[in-house]
């Protein structure tokens, strides 16, 4: 099988012949119908996080397609069901994460495209019971980014609790950030939108944002605290200064969700401030199984729209490199 391969940690992936995977006990073979290209694959390729991958592995956790193969035991999935491989790939089941709601903390947890090989493949294996089935009413090409840029800012939305009504901030437009601020919207939230590019913010606009701000020609904390300030200020750039933005954004009472993770990215969170004017600083990673069927539910109610690119995996390496210069309006997204 095709696949995109992770050598060496900065270096162009190859695009190499593999074996077709067998699946173990409790997993299922998926075939690939598509791939979103995220930023954490970027991250993974280059090694920038303190628990790095091993290479060589192949990246991708957006991955669609149908079940091919059912390993022993599996009795939850079928042949021929189309499924998504997203980020979480497993969780032990048994830990008070897990039980509580909160898989996506549990320590033993396996994730897709890191700790194993992930969807950049025409073939590729995942635990049966974290293969979220796609209805028939999402495409392949939608699916793809909502099983991780929709999960990861849905929950996002989600643990910021947005009321209706509440001003929320998203700085950051592009694979997340243009499905964040249409989770917000259907919270009820109005919403600002903060990025560097005007074509960018010309399609927040059409998404339905209520305000926009060009943070490369205006100062977005001076602008959103014209508006009375954010009450919700989610950070999904790639950028420490953003972070800082985002917070000072925040009016009384507000809540800051850092979900966006800068390789060298440090914050620093005036104590004073925070306290005296009760702000929530919200550390928020990807969702839950559950989480991501309601994201293609919502979908399906033609609740929410994706902007995807096309392109095909043999472009990985222009891909990542026009993802990093800011070239890509949302998400690229690999068909098979």
């Amino acid at each position: 099988m095709k696949a995109a391969v992770v050598t060496e940690f900065g270096a162009p992936l190859q695009i190499t012949d593999l074996p077709v995977p067998e699946p173990g006990p409790g997993q299922v073979l998926v075939r690939m119908e598509t791939s979103g290209l995220c930023h954490t694959d970027i991250h993974a390729a280059h090694g920038d996080w303190p628990v790095r991958p091993t290479p060589p592995f192949v990246p991708g956790h957006e991955g669609v397609g149908t079940v091919e193969r059912l390993g022993e035991g599996v009795t939850t999935r079928s042949i021929g069901e189309r499924v998504s491989i997203a980020w979480l790939g497993s969780a032990c089941g048994a830990c008070r994460y897990c039980i509580s709601g909160w898989e996506t903390l549990c320590e033993e947890q396996v994730n897709s495209g890191y700790s194993v090989d992930g969807a950049f493949a025409e073939y590729a294996t995942v635990a049966a019971a974290f293969a979220t089935p796609v209805p028939d009413a999402v495409s392949s090409m939608d699916a793809a980014p909502l099983s991780c840029a929709g999960v990861t800012t849905y929950k996002a939305i989600k643990v910021a609790r947005v009321a209706p009504a509440e001003t929320v901030a998203v700085f950051g437009i592009g694979g997340l950030g243009h499905l964040a601020l249409q989770y917000a919207r259907i919270a009820g939230g109005f919403v600002v939108a903060v990025d560097v590019q005007d074509d960018k913010l010309a399609m927040a606009r059409e998404l339905g944002a209520d305000e926009v701000v060009n943070a490369a020609t205006a100062d977005p904390v001076a602008a959103i605290q014209a508006l009375g300030g954010a009450d919700v200020a989610v950070a999904l750039a790639a950028s420490p200064e953003s972070f800082d933005q985002a917070y000072r954004s925040l009016r009384r009472g507000g809540r800051l969700v850092c979900v966006a993770l800068p390789a060298d990215g440090v914050m620093s969170v005036p104590i004073f401030d925070m306290v005296l004017t009760g702000k929530t600083v919200i550390g928020s990673i990807v969702g839950t199984r559950n989480d991501l069927a309601d994201v293609f539910a919502l979908h399906a109610a033609g609740r929410t729209t994706v902007i995807t690119v096309d392109r095909k995996l043999d472009d990985v390496n222009e891909a990542m490199a026009d993802v990093l210069s800011g070239h890509v309006p949302a998400r690229v997204v690999f068909q098979f």
